[in-house]
């Protein structure tokens, strides 16, 4: 598969381009940094520069010829502004989905946040924005007539991955490490499963494979 991976240089998107290369399958990591390059390519990505805040969806699709499935790992990052969370979190994640769309791809697996939908709406406090962000961007892409998963995972750490997690519309508070948000991305497009499902995501005692097969949400 060729897949393609905005927020290429994020931690995630790393260890996503490590275990796609490891099987033989291409990594395509969108990055707004020319720096960040090297990384990738040690990480056995292949960088492309584009900025999701100055692209429009369809200059955005015509990058993506030839890509067989997307997954929206990007973030504004810790101390972003609230606007950037909206304008990254959220609307970047909108324009994949219409890029994605409109290149005739089907498939789209997104990294959002646990406990996205219980933002408060009337606050202007930086992390409810982000909350927000995330869920509106979530909905964005469930109305979309694309084969979606959603990952909401817990804290994210960055101890080695166990490769056995806990998966639930709503599973309580926990932690998951980052190299497990990863194989859940990989193994749920790999292996085509977990579509048109959301869920959150934290450390547990079930195999990743077995835990995707089983989400009905």
């Amino acid at each position: 598969m060729r897949i393609a991976i905005a927020g290429g240089h994020g931690a995630i998107a790393l260890h996503i381009e490590r275990q796609l290369s490891a099987a033989s399958h291409e990594a395509i990591a969108i990055i707004r940094n020319p720096e960040h390059a090297s990384d990738v390519l040690a990480a056995g990505g292949i960088p492309v520069i584009i900025d999701l805040e100055k692209v429009d969806a369809r200059t955005l699709a015509t990058d993506l010829t030839g890509v067989d499935a997307v997954v929206f790992a990007a973030g504004a990052g810790p101390g972003s502004s609230a606007e950037r969370k909206l304008t990254v979190d959220r609307d970047g994640a909108l324009l994949l989905a219409d890029a994605a769309d409109l290149a005739g791809i089907r498939r789209y697996v997104l990294i959002s946040a646990m406990g996205a939908d219980g933002f408060d709406p009337d606050s202007d406090d930086v992390f409810q924005i982000y909350l927000r962000a995330k869920a509106e961007a979530d909905a964005g892409v469930r109305e979309r007539d694309l084969e979606w998963t959603i990952i909401r995972p817990g804290g994210l750490t960055n101890e080695p991955g166990t490769g056995e997690v806990e998966l639930a519309e709503s599973t309580g508070r926990g932690t998951i490490t980052r190299e497990d948000v990863a194989s859940l991305v990989v193994a749920s497009l790999l292996d085509g499963i977990a579509i048109r499902a959301q869920f959150e995501a934290i450390e547990g005692s079930t195999p990743i494979p077995e835990a995707l097969a089983a989400v009905r949400y």
